[in-house]
C-alpha cells in the first residue's frame, strides 16, 4: 500500500476528529451545567438562575448541532479510507456504535426540543426533567464512543474468525475493557474542566467590563468553585489512567516518557526533543529517578524503554512527548487558577480581583487544547496499530490511490474551516452579550451601570419580582 495514501488517510481522520472532539467535550459538560442551572433556579426561585441558564441555553444548540454534523462525517471515513478496519472490526464495533444511536442519541433527540422550545409549554418540572434528559444523553454517548475506542487500545472478550475478523466472545469483556473505566473518568472529567474554563472566561470577560454584572459574577464563581473541585480528581484520575497504560501499553508509555533504555532508578524528563535516529532525548532537563517514582510507586523501580520494542514500531517521539506536557502543564495551570480563586474569594471576592479575571480569559481555551493534546497522546502513541497489537494500521486502510485522499482532504479543510468557523465565530459573537441584560456589553471607556433583569421570563413563570432576584443574585455570587 502506498504509504503517502496511509499519511493523507491518517491526517484527514486527525483533522477531521480534532474539529469534531471539541464540540462534544464542550456539550457534555454545559448540558450538565445548565441541569444544574435550572435545578437551582427550581429550588431556590432566584431568577439570576434561569436568566444564565437561558444564555448559555443558545451556545448549547449550536455546539450541539456543530458536534452531531462533524461526528456524522467523521463516521463516513470508516467506509471510504479504512474499509478493511470496519471489515475487521465491525462485528465487535458495530453493535457498539449502534448503542450510541440507539441510546444515548434517541435520548438526546427526544428531549432536545422540549428543553430548547418548551419551558413555557410543559411547565419548569417537566422541562427540568428535558433537560436532565440531554444532560444524560451526553453523558451516555461518551460511554459508547469511549468503550469503542478503549477496545481499540486494550481489546478483550473477542475471538477471529476464519475471515480474520474480530467477533465478540463475551460482550462485558468488550464493553469493560482493561482501561474503560480509566479513559471514561478522565474523559468526562476533562469536558467538565473544558466547559468549566470556558464559562469562567465569559464571566470574567463581563466582569472586566462591568463589575456588577450578576450574570457573570454567577458565572465566574460556579466555573471557579468547579475549578477547585474537579482538576484535582483530574489530576488523580490522570494518574490512575496513566499506570493502566503502563500496565497495557508500556511502549506508549515509553514514548511519552522520553525513554529509550529500561532502567531501574528512571529520571522524570522535563522538557528535551526526543531524536529516533540517534535514541536518546537531546537537551533534556530531567529529576534523578522521579519518573520511576511517578510510574511505579517506587524510587528504583525499572521503567521499559522504547528499546524493549522494534524501531519500526514506535510511536511519533516528539509529538507524542510534547502533546503529554502541553495536557500536563494545562492541568497544573487550571489547579492553580483554581487556588488563586480561592484565595481571591478570602481577600475580599472574585469581582474586584482583576488580574485574576484576566487570567481566567486567557485560559478559556485551555480546556480544548488539553483535550486535543490527550487525544494525540492516546492514538499517536498508539500506532502504528488500530487494534493495539493486533491489527496495523497499514493493514486497515482501504485500497485507493493518494490522489483521491488528498483531494477529499483539500474539501474537508475548506468546508470545515468555513462551516465549523462560521459557527464558532457566532458562539463567540453570542459569548460577547452581555449575560445579564442580553446585549453587548458597555464600553469599558463609559461609566458602567448594574446590569438589570429581564422580567419576561420571570413574569411568565410567575417567579420572584425581577428587581428582588436581582439584588439577591448580586448577593449570592
Amino acid at each position: 500500500m502506498d504509504t503517502l495514501a496511509i499519511d493523507l488517510a491518517r491526517f484527514q481522520f486527525a483533522f477531521t476528529i480534532a474539529f469534531h472532539i471539541i464540540f462534544p467535550a464542550f456539550s457534555i459538560g454545559l448540558a450538565s451545567y445548565l441541569a444544574v442551572l435550572e435545578g437551582l433556579w427550581l429550588k431556590t426561585g432566584r431568577d439570576i438562575y434561569l436568566q444564565v441558564f437561558n444564555y448559555w441555553l443558545k451556545i448549547f444548540a449550536v455546539a450541539f448541532g456543530m458536534g452531531v454534523v462533524s461526528g456524522i462525517v467523521m463516521s463516513y471515513q470508516f467506509g471510504t479510507n479504512w474499509s478493511v478496519f470496519s471489515d475487521k472490526t465491525g462485528p465487535v464495533l458495530g453493535p457498539l456504535m449502534g448503542y450510541e444511536v440507539l441510546t444515548a442519541f434517541f435520548l438526546e433527540a427526544g428531549f432536545l426540543g422540549v428543553m430548547l422550545f418548551g419551558l413555557k409549554r410543559v411547565g419548569p418540572k417537566l422541562h427540568f426533567l428535558a433537560t436532565s434528559m440531554v444532560a444524560a444523553g451526553t453523558l451516555m454517548s461518551a460511554f459508547w464512543i469511549l468503550a469503542v475506542n478503549s477496545w481499540m487500545q486494550t481489546p478483550g472478550g473477542y475471538a477471529i474468525n476464519d475471515q480474520g475478523q474480530f467477533i465478540p466472545t463475551d460482550w462485558w469483556a468488550v464493553v469493560f475493557n482493561a482501561s474503560f473505566p480509566y479513559r471514561l473518568v478522565h474523559m468526562v472529567l476533562a469536558a467538565y474542566l473544558t466547559t468549566a474554563f470556558v464559562v469562567g472566561a465569559t464571566g470574567a470577560y463581563h466582569l472586566l467590563r462591568d463589575k456588577t454584572d450578576a450574570g457573570a459574577r454567577l458565572m465566574f464563581s460556579m466555573a471557579l468553585w468547579m475549578a477547585v473541585v474537579v482538576t484535582p480528581l483530574q489530576i488523580v484520575a490522570g494518574d490512575l489512567h496513566g499506570l493502566n497504560t503502563l500496565e497495557h501499553q508500556p511502549m506508549k508509555v515509553a514514548t511519552m516518557e522520553g525513554h529509550y533504555e529500561t532502567q531501574a532508578g528512571a529520571p522524570l524528563i522535563l522538557f528535551g526533543w526526543p531524536d529516533h535516529e540517534t535514541a536518546t532525548v537531546r537537551y533534556k532537563v530531567e529529576i534523578p529517578k522521579l519518573g520511576s517514582y511517578i510510574l511505579t510507586h517506587d524510587w528504583n523501580g525499572t521503567v521499559k524503554g522504547l528499546s524493549e520494542w522494534p524501531k519500526k514500531d514506535w510511536p511519533n517521539g516528539p509529538l507524542v512527548f510534547w502533546s503529554f506536557r502541553v495536557m500536563v502543564g494545562i492541568g497544573f495551570a487550571m489547579l492553580g487558577l483554581g487556588l488563586w480563586s480561592l484565595y481571591a474569594r478570602w481577600r475580599g471576592g472574585l469581582a474586584e480581583a482583576r488580574l485574576l479575571q484576566r487570567a481566567a480569559v486567557l485560559m478559556g481555551p485551555a480546556g480544548f487544547v488539553a483535550v486535543i493534546c490527550g487525544w494525540i497522546v492516546t492514538e499517536v502513541g498508539r500506532q502504528p496499530y488500530t487494534v493495539y497489537g493486533l491489527l496495523r494500521t497499514a493493514d486497515s486502510i482501504s485500497p485507493i490511490a493518494a490522489p483521491a485522499v488528498a483531494t477529499s482532504l483539500a474539501a474537508f479543510v475548506v468546508v470545515y474551516f468555513a462551516v465549523f468557523g462560521a459557527g464558532t465565530f457566532y458562539i463567540l459573537r453570542l459569548m460577547g452579550k452581555s449575560p445579564s441584560t442580553g446585549v453587548a456589553g458597555p464600553d469599558p471607556k463609559q461609566p458602567t451601570r448594574a446590569a438589570g433583569i429581564m422580567p419576561a421570563p420571570a413574569k411568565a413563570l410567575g417567579s420572584a419580582n425581577p428587581d428582588k432576584a436581582q439584588a439577591a443574585g448580586g448577593r449570592g455570587a
